[in-house]
């Protein structure tokens, strides 16, 4: 009887001293992780207020915020009475076994870094890439967040991203708007390059350098076609896209210029 009673006494003992540095642990991970909280908020007003890129921001909270929280548990971890070197082993075993069945993911890292470093393209362009267009919105720690036109979003993971072609429509300035108006053979194709120069003049969006490029391109099997390329400032390309478009229609009804349809000549012996 009095060995089982020192044995209640030991648990007894022993409930007291780990269960106190088990809320004890459990106090420092609550408020640890409300003053990484605020740390992380307060980084981030600092990276806004000294104009860091806004593509880096969300990557430098990421890593930031999981460096600190790692560092948070195992802190409570050695509260707790575990040994901190054997702590670290096992942590490290862990890591490369999940690095290893992780390989997507941390090439996903190494992506995101590559293109935070090489910046190809930043936070507001417009991209072509991995079969989507849209607008970059965040550049996160794995993945790269776009907007469709339709406002669709888009999540593309970064290691394929900066390890395939895209293409970055808001890298220049300007661009070039190319179109191709056929007309009929009968018709007077001077007549109809004069019109669309005439057009292409009365649009004050369309740049007089590069000049405007107004050639016959083609003899197509139904159409002469007259090959058009003016250049407009990014932010125009698609307003005188449509514009153009619905100008040189309107002018070669009025003009008597007429688009034809392809049509085919059957001939048959009698």
């Amino acid at each position: 009887m009095k060995d089982f009673q020192e044995i209640i006494d030991l648990i007894a003992g022993y409930a007291v001293e780990y269960g106190m540095m088990l809320i004890g642990a459990v106090i420092a991970l609550i408020i640890g992780l409300w003053i990484i909280k605020i740390m992380v908020n307060t980084a981030d007003s600092m990276m806004t207020k000294r104009n860091i890129d806004p593509s880096l921001i969300p990557f430098l909270k990421s890593i930031l915020n999981i460096g600190l929280k790692a560092a948070l548990f195992i802190s409570a971890a050695g509260m707790v009475g575990i040994e901190m070197t054997s702590f670290i082993a096992i942590l490290g075993a862990a890591g490369l076994a999940v690095g290893l069945a992780m390989q997507g993911t941390l090439q996903n890292f190494a992506g995101s870094v590559m293109i935070l470093l090489f910046k190809p393209f930043k936070i507001g362009d417009v991209l072509q890439a991995q079969g989507y267009t849209g607008s970059v919105k965040e550049i996160q720690i794995f993945n790269t967040i776009m907007a469709t036109p339709d406002n669709k979003i888009i999540i593309i993971p970064n290691g394929g991203l900066a390890n395939s072609s895209m293409v970055n429509y808001s890298t220049m300035d300007t661009r070039r708007v190319d179109f191709s108006f056929g007309i009929d053979y009968n018709d007077d194709f001077e007549k109809a390059k004069s019109l669309i120069n005439g057009l292409i003049d009365e649009d004050s969006r369309i740049l007089k350098d590069p000049a405007a490029f107004v050639r016959v391109g083609e003899l197509g099997d139904s159409s002469v076609n007259i090959t058009t390329r003016v250049w407009v400032n990014a932010a125009d390309y698609w307003a005188v896209h449509f514009d153009m478009i619905e100008n040189v229609k309107k002018t070669f009804d009025k003009e008597g210029i007429s688009f034809p349809f392809p049509q085919m000549d059957v001939h048959q012996d009698k």
